[in-house]
């Protein structure tokens, strides 16, 4: 059977969408590859068509998912960047969100070329986040990116932990006034808006 050109191309892009979600979702290690491939309606075997193995598609995946936030905070006014990271939509859904926040301590755990991938990705997130600041050198704004990113994960990470709904929001906004205030922008006291 003949595909059109871009056939090839396109599925492999349906399988790293797929298999991002379920990675954020699940966890790396809960997430096999039978289930994501069944999830993007294809075959396993199909699967070597496009990755030579399940390491190769984390560091495709992690790469894809942290490429898509640099381009939410390019596009990104003001602070909305922040307040969509730290909002209860990001909080209850992180199949679509950040996959650090979702899958940090497993990322410390996964290859070290897998790793090198993600620490070149993370880095150029912190640049771009420190040349967001109209003030301080570019040690100060280098250093405050770092403390802000750190600040969001952990912000979100607590937040989804806790069974108690209030106990959850507050920890959200009180992660959000924080981080609104390391980035130099008004702190409003107000609820984080999902």
């Amino acid at each position: 059977m003949r595909y059109e050109k871009g056939h090839k191309d396109t599925t492999r892009k349906h399988i790293i969408d797929v298999a991002a979600r379920r990675f954020r979702n699940d966890g790396v290690a809960a997430a096999g590859l039978a289930g994501i491939m069944t999830d993007a309606g294809l075959t396993n075997g199909a699967f070597y068509t496009h990755f030579s193995s399940k390491d190769d598609l984390v560091c495709e995946t992690l790469t894809a998912a942290l490429d898509k936030m640099r381009q939410r905070i390019l596009a990104a006014e003001g602070d909305g960047a922040i307040r969509d990271y730290l909002s209860t939509r990001h909080r209850d859904h992180p199949e679509t969100g950040c996959p650090t926040s979702a899958l940090v301590a497993e990322i410390a755990r996964l290859p070290r070329k897998t790793r090198a991938i993600y620490t070149e990705r993370v880095a150029k997130l912190f640049e771009l986040m420190a040349s967001r600041f109209a003030e301080g050198s570019e040690q100060e704004r280098r250093r405050r990116a770092m403390a802000l990113y750190g600040l969001m994960i952990g912000t979100l990470q607590l937040a989804r932990a806790v069974c108690d709904k209030k106990l959850s929001d507050e920890i959200l906004e009180n992660g959000l006034q924080t981080a609104l205030a390391i980035a130099g922008r008004p702190t409003d006291g107000g609820p984080s808006k999902p």
